[in-house]
């Protein structure tokens, strides 16, 4: 591979229309919309028209290999002249030659009414052919630096766009590049407009440093980018494909006559070739190239084996997608009614159980579907059921269908419903939070009113007032799905954030009524609530009773719960007295060996 750099914008530059010209269409534009107009309206075989640089193609290839110079000036005599390009198809037409000549004075006499001055240069797409099997391109060329007038199938689009890839790949690979041919629908003579289509084979026969199949993947993967950059140099709308073959695999599918190689070779118009692809056209042709006494019998046998595919397929359409497509969603909106993911089997008589029996969502004939697809792919799965006709997939999936539309109506229900219940309860735990906050600041009254004047004294930040006004607010309006869902936001956003300033002062609070007590290698806590008292040793919690001498009396167990609730209600005074007799009933609880720590 040639290590040179290009630009894009060379090939860019190179296959734009010189400013002369761009100049000239707009002054003749009118009269080449005319000569249209009237040429289309006379003869349906001309498929292409465009403005060409006024160079002959006779001269045309020491023009491109000089360059398009935006400073170039034609010679006097060819500055007025307008040399059209008209492309005929004549697929299928007995006489061709007739028919150019026809067309030629046609389209002669249309021009002169027009202006004097254009010329015209009438092809068939079969001398476009010839010329590419002859290796002669010059009108490729000129074509590709032409301006459009009038491409209904994009053949002119699909030999400017092809053009510009082809320079651009022999610049890169030109050692490598055996043939570049153009496929399809371009040379084929079709009425309707396809993708562009072209083949490119590359040499491997004397690849050393690398495998072959390295060669072809590192090849096409450059070729491929080449390919989008062209088409949009060109402007082309159409896809323009690019196959890449390596020239050993290649010949290994023609010898096993591979039905598209032998299209490819048969259809095919080399665009650019070494010398090896006309004379396969042509052996071929000849039916010299004949398929091996293998590649019949394997061909043969291919038969069976597409048959046998097929029908494996058919069987995996019931036995994978059309099961699966009826049982996530099954399986989906039971999980959303609050049943743990069921199995399979379970799913079926959780549907009947739920939304037939108890719901009455569906019927039993809907549900029916989902056991008779059930049925189908243990049957398969079992290997009882071998084949399945397409009136059976057909009856399956309008059923599935028709099944699928229930269980979307029963998830939208199941949804509204679910969404309003957590909507509920984000509000009931907004409300129970912005009480707590009172309660710790001993503020009475409403809770709007409160939390303002929490606000006014600023205990507690503005934000939070704004986000209780917006949820509190929004229950007594009726909200869309996005509104509902922003409100949700705000209120766990609201919940998380409030959490964590109630958490941060009630811990403040707490350690005003905390005794720790070290007892050895462990520490344990005593929270004091005037004459309730919490002992909290390796994760066991228990509560008892304080008297006024300091003893504690009916002790039990507790549990985190009712800490919290008894942390919420007390009230802490500006200060505490602990009595001697309290310490003496600590070491029956720690033992005699402790160590009291206070505000720690």
């Amino acid at each position: 591979m040639t290590e040179e750099k290009e630009s894009i914008y060379d090939y860019q530059d190179k296959f734009q229309i010189t400013p002369e010209m761009e100049e000239k269409l707009k002054q003749i534009q009118k009269k080449l919309d005319d000569f249209k107009k009237e040429i289309v309206k006379k003869h349906k075989e001309v498929i292409g028209i465009s403005l060409l640089p006024n160079v002959s193609p006779l001269r045309f290839s020491s023009y491109m290999d000089s360059g398009i110079k935006p400073g170039e000036k034609m010679p006097e005599e060819e500055k007025d002249k307008i040399n059209v390009f008209i492309l005929v198809n004549d697929y299928d037409n007995k006489n061709p030659f007739e028919l150019k000549h026809k067309i030629t004075k046609s389209c002669e006499d249309t021009a002169k009414a027009i202006d004097k001055n254009i010329l015209l240069k009438v092809r068939l797409v079969s001398e476009i052919k010839e010329d590419c099997y002859d290796a002669r391109y010059e009108y490729l060329k000129l074509i590709s630096l032409s301006s459009f007038v009038y491409d209904p199938i994009d053949f002119l689009g699909g030999i400017k766009v092809s053009e510009i890839h082809k320079t651009m790949v022999l610049k890169k690979f030109d050692k490598y590049i055996f043939s570049y041919i153009a496929a399809g629908s371009l040379f084929r003579g079709d009425k309707k407009s396809f993708d562009i289509d072209v083949y490119i084979i590359i040499d491997d026969t004397d690849v050393k440093r690398m495998s072959r199949f390295e060669l072809r993947e590192r090849l096409r993967g450059i070729i491929l980018s080449y390919g989008a950059e062209a088409a949009r140099i060109a402007g082309v709308k159409k896809q323009f494909h690019v196959q890449t073959y390596i020239l050993t695999d290649f010949w290994e599918a023609v010898k096993d006559a591979h039905p598209v190689m032998f299209t490819f070779i048969r259809d095919g118009v080399p665009l650019y070739d070494r010398g090896m692809f006309m004379p396969w056209k042509l052996l071929l042709n000849m039916g010299r190239i004949r398929p091996t006494p293998e590649a019949i019998d394997m061909q043969m046998d291919s038969g069976e084996k597409l048959l046998s595919r097929t029908r494996f397929k058919l069987l995996s359409v019931v036995g994978e997608d059309l099961y699966w497509a009826i049982i996530n969603p099954s399986q989906a909106v039971l999980m959303l009614y609050g049943v743990n993911p069921p199995t399979p089997l379970e799913t079926i008589n959780l549907m009947k159980d739920i939304f037939v029996r108890k719901l009455k969502l569906c019927t039993l004939n809907d549900v029916k579907t989902l056991e008779d697809v059930r049925a189908f792919y243990k049957g398969i799965e079992h290997g009882k059921v071998k084949e399945v006709s397409g009136k059976e997939i057909d009856d399956l999936l309008n059923r599935s269908r028709n099944y699928l539309k229930v269980i979307n109506k029963i998830f939208a229900a199941l949804q509204k419903t679910k969404d309003k219940e957590r909507t509920d309860e984000l509000y009931d735990n907004v409300m129970n939070l912005t009480r707590d906050i009172l309660n710790y600041y001993e503020v009475k009254g409403d809770l709007d009113n409160g939390l303002k004047s929490l606000v006014g004294k600023n205990e507690i930040q503005k934000k939070y007032y704004d986000l209780f006004k917006l949820i509190k607010d929004s229950k007594s309006k009726k909200l869309s799905k996005a509104e509902n869902d922003k409100i949700a936001r705000d209120a766990r956003s609201f919940i998380k954030e409030v959490s964590e300033f109630m958490h941060r002062k009630s811990g403040i609070k707490l350690d005003k009524v905390r005794i720790r007590v070290k007892h050895g290698d462990k520490v344990g806590e005593v929270y004091v609530f005037d004459d309730l008292v919490y002992i909290i040793n390796d994760e066991v919690i228990k509560k008892a009773k304080l008297s006024e001498s300091g003893e504690l009396a009916n002790i039990k167990e507790s549990s985190k719960k009712e800490f919290e609730e008894s942390s919420k209600k007390f009230k802490v005074p500006k200060s505490i007295f602990v009595k001697e007799k309290l310490f003496e009933e600590l070491k029956k609880i720690f033992g005699n060996d402790i160590e009291i720590m206070f505000n720690y």
